[in-house]
């Protein structure tokens, strides 16, 4: 029977999240630490860089482990509320560091990133438990649009409430999209609970190792999710690339100030919720597998599109319709990869597929962050854009070779 309650306070996580990877980590604070902490802009970048790469490698060391317990224990709730409320704390605590304090401004980032992340296990392992096979694509695309709706309203209000000239008002951003992520997540904390009473303790711990090591070896059986999450990890590491420097790119490059950063991040996101709610409704009529081949195309398209900007006589014009095709389909591409996993992924091995879905989306996700800093350091942006480029074609090409039956 579907809870509509459930659907709509698990859909308002996205609502509460989505500040925290606009804001932070793509489009304000990102280029704020290149231009106002790091002492030279090349290096920013490298640094930026380098902290979601170091992010993604530690998410990929522990989300197996975290999914395994929550699943040994009935805690999901738990892990949940408490991985949301550290990474809202150190999202806040960004405010502190001052010019010149890297790594401390880093670390605090780094931590905040790796809770963020963390909660995605818990919180896509509700999709299953929460809908069937006839809305599932409909609700993860409401969730992804109501999520990119969290976005645009978190930055009209601090477009309105605060000068994005002042540095004091842009380090201000950061508390703002602390507490924006505590209030909207709370009617989750609320409605959902968890399933069993059992505490944390050592047979947890070796429970968790064992069906992590138990799961390694009957991956086998499950050969159509290890080939889906293989192309997952190229496409969803370009993706992370983008989300992570794309701010940094439109400051560094093409020379946008913050409000103009801010507006194009607004639009972006209408973009992006645009494309969840319609192609939501198309999956569950044509089925995940297409949309996320079209949303990959059209993804390459635009990175092709930003590379070229730059030497054209319409520089921003063209950056600006390349984010709107990237906001068009980021949303769709990590809707319907989540649905496709929702309808792949055993029974009762939620939580854990779950964080080794987050797992393969982050184990190799340090690359193109590291590349994308490392050939900037040394060459430029444009080039590195390339490294996007052609993550989207190889996810593209093994995604395309799945056959994937009982799936529109």
């Amino acid at each position: 029977m579907i809870n509509k309650n459930k659907i709509i306070s698990w859909s308002l996580y996205d609502f509460a999240s989505q500040p925290f990877s606009t804001i932070v980590v793509t489009f304000v604070f990102s280029s704020f630490f290149t231009k106002h902490i790091a002492y030279d802009e090349k290096i920013g970048t490298q640094m930026w860089s380098n902290a979601i790469a170091v992010s993604a490698v530690i998410v990929a060391i522990v989300s197996p482990f975290i999914g395994a317990i929550a699943d040994n224990t009935g805690r999901k709730n738990l892990f949940l509320v408490l991985f949301t409320m550290i990474s809202a704390l150190f999202a806040s605590m960004l405010y502190m560091p001052e010019k010149g304090e890297v790594y401390f401004a880093l670390i605090l980032f780094i931590i905040a990133n790796v809770s963020f992340e963390i909660c995605s296990i818990f919180y896509n392992s509700y999709l299953p438990e929460i809908t069937n096979s006839k809305n599932r694509g409909t609700v993860s695309g409401f969730a992804w649009g109501l999520g990119y709706l969290g976005g645009i309203l978190s930055l009209f209000f601090l477009q309105l409430f605060l000068d994005l000239e002042n540095i004091y008002d842009i380090k201000l951003s950061n508390i703002y999209v602390g507490i924006w992520y505590i209030i909207f997540s709370i009617p989750l904390f609320l409605i959902f609970k968890d399933s069993k009473k059992t505490s944390i303790q050592k047979d947890s711990l070796k429970n968790s190792y064992l069906s992590i090591k138990n799961t390694f070896k009957a991956i086998s059986d499950y050969k159509i999710i290890l080939r889906f999450l293989i192309a997952r990890l190229f496409y969803n590491d370009a993706l992370i690339t983008i989300f992570g420097l794309g701010g940094i790119y439109a400051v560094t490059t093409l020379d946008f100030d913050f409000n103009e950063v801010v507006n194009l991040a607004i639009v972006l996101n209408i973009a992006a919720g645009i494309g969840s709610f319609i192609f939501g409704f198309f999956e569950d009529t044509f089925g995940p597998k297409k949309i996320i081949i079209i949303s990959l195309c059209v993804l390459i398209i635009a990175t092709l599109i930003a590379f070229i900007a730059p030497e054209t006589n319409y520089p921003k014009k063209l950056f600006w319709l390349s984010g709107i095709l990237i906001g068009l389909m980021a949303g769709p591409n990590q809707s319907s990869s989540r649905s496709l996993m929702s309808v792949l992924v055993p029974e009762d091995k939620k939580s854990q597929f779950f964080g080794f879905y987050s797992l393969t989306g982050k184990i190799t996700s340090f690359i193109g962050p590291f590349l994308f800093g490392l050939i900037t350091f040394y060459f430029d942006q444009r080039i590195a854009l390339w490294v996007v480029i052609i993550l989207f074609s190889i996810g593209l090409f093994l995604f395309s070779k799945i056959e994937i039956k009982n799936i529109n």
